[in-house]
Formats: C-alpha cells, sequence, structure tokens
C-alpha cells in the first residue's frame, strides 16, 4: 500500500466496475474504470458528471455497497489502514459505525421504530448512556425541524422531505471521520437546505473528510473544495 500523509482519510485506487445484465442475455455495462483520487481532512470532494455517468455507483462502491472488479479503497480507521475490496464483513460493520457515514437519497429504517430512537441507537453503540444520547439526537432532530410531535412515530410515515432530514439526522448525530453523501439536500427547501450545509461545512472545520454528489450548484458553491469528475473515467475506458 503506498503511504499517505496524516491528512489524508481516504484514497480510491484504480477502481473499475460493471454490471452483467444477466436477465439481457449477458450484457455487460461499464460503469467506470480506473477511478482514482484522494479525499482529505477538511475538504468535500464534489464528485462530477452528467446523470448516469456513474457517481451514485462510486459512492455505494465507496460504502462497501457494491464491490469493484478492480482497485482499492483505503480507509483510515483508526490507527489502521483498511482496503474496503478486500476487508472482511466484520471489519466492513466496524468501519460503517465508526469512520464512515453514508447518506443516500432513500430513507433505509427498521419498520416501526420511532424516529428518536433511530437518531439515538447509534451514539448508545458507541458507548453513550442513553440520556446523553437522546439528548443528542433532540438536539439534531431540532436543527433540522423535525417536529417534536414527530419524534415518537417511524419515519417511514413522514413526507419525503422529512424523511431525507431523518437520513440526515442519523448520521450527522455522530462525528464522522469521513462522510459520504449522495443527493442530501434534493428534496429539502431553503432554510433545511442552509441546515445541510452549516452541518456539512461545520464537519470539514472539525476535520472530516466528505465526498458527495450535488445537484443543485448553488450547494456545490457552498461546500465544495474541488471536483472529481467520474464522467472522464468512462471515456477513458
Amino acid at each position: 500500500m503506498t503511504a499517505f500523509d496524516d491528512t489524508v482519510m481516504l484514497h480510491a485506487q484504480g477502481l473499475a466496475k460493471h454490471f452483467v445484465l444477466h436477465n439481457q442475455g449477458g450484457v455487460k455495462i461499464d460503469v467506470f474504470d480506473n477511478v482514482e483520487f484522494t479525499a482529505r481532512q477538511g475538504e468535500c470532494v464534489i464528485l462530477a458528471g452528467p446523470s448516469g455517468s456513474g457517481k451514485s455507483t462510486l459512492l455505494r462502491s465507496l460504502y462497501a455497497n457494491y464491490k469493484p472488479q478492480a482497485g482499492s479503497i483505503f480507509v483510515r480507521h483508526g490507527a489502521s489502514w483498511v482496503d474496503l475490496c478486500s476487508a472482511q464483513p466484520y471489519q466492513i460493520l466496524e468501519i460503517r459505525r465508526d469512520t464512515l457515514g453514508y447518506v443516500s437519497q432513500f430513507l433505509r429504517v427498521i419498520p416501526r421504530v420511532a424516529t428518536l430512537d433511530l437518531v439515538t441507537e447509534p451514539l448508545i453503540g458507541q458507548g453513550l448512556t442513553e440520556g446523553a444520547a437522546r439528548e443528542r439526537a433532540a438536539t439534531i432532530l431540532t436543527r433540522l425541524r423535525i417536529p417534536e410531535a414527530l419524534w415518537s412515530l417511524p419515519p417511514a410515515t413522514f413526507s419525503g422531505g422529512e424523511q431525507q432530514r431523518v437520513n440526515i439526522a442519523m448520521t450527522f448525530v455522530q462525528d464522522y471521520p469521513i462522510l459520504l453523501l449522495d443527493e442530501p439536500t434534493a428534496s429539502l427547501d431553503t432554510e433545511n437546505c442552509q441546515t445541510v450545509i452549516d452541518l456539512i461545512n461545520e464537519a470539514k472545520a472539525r476535520g472530516a473528510a466528505v465526498i458527495g454528489i450535488f445537484h443543485d450548484a448553488d450547494v456545490r458553491g457552498a461546500v465544495g473544495t474541488r471536483f472529481y469528475d467520474v464522467a472522464e473515467t468512462r471515456q477513458a475506458a
């Protein structure tokens, strides 16, 4: 493994991903090839490219939801480095718990679990007392304008914008060293969009490395440090 300086939190090297459509006669769809970039403390790398260029697939690969056919994803996990492409399942779960936060475009929660409990649970898993965890969860839910009357309800019944804010709360309630954000502001109004911008910039200020997809040019301008064009990897292939 290449030696990295102390500011590097994630390094993708030589990543290639394709899908085979077995129900379509084995058609192969190349998504990206030879992806290589680094995310450092205190910066936000914007994944750029038109719709269909592979941005979300790349982000899911960085979270180990997809396994690339080639390459490595080195993540700084505590005092060690782990390659997510060859990591054991228990290592991936540990990294997701302590190091790698992910906000997707879709709400994925256990049905019938109250919103406050969903946001509280990961903090208790990290060793906080229930009281401290619930206080911190209440703070982030209030900041994201989820009415307190909804905290005891499961978020599957909420509006699209409310569900997305619960998604954001479940990740930003923790101080993850690395954040992966897939269109976190897509269904939000102006006020809540600004709150998410503030949360991202606060995460950068404390030293988090952020990698994100943002459809809104104003949001990209407000949080982005630099761009990585995923479409160029497909053209190179």
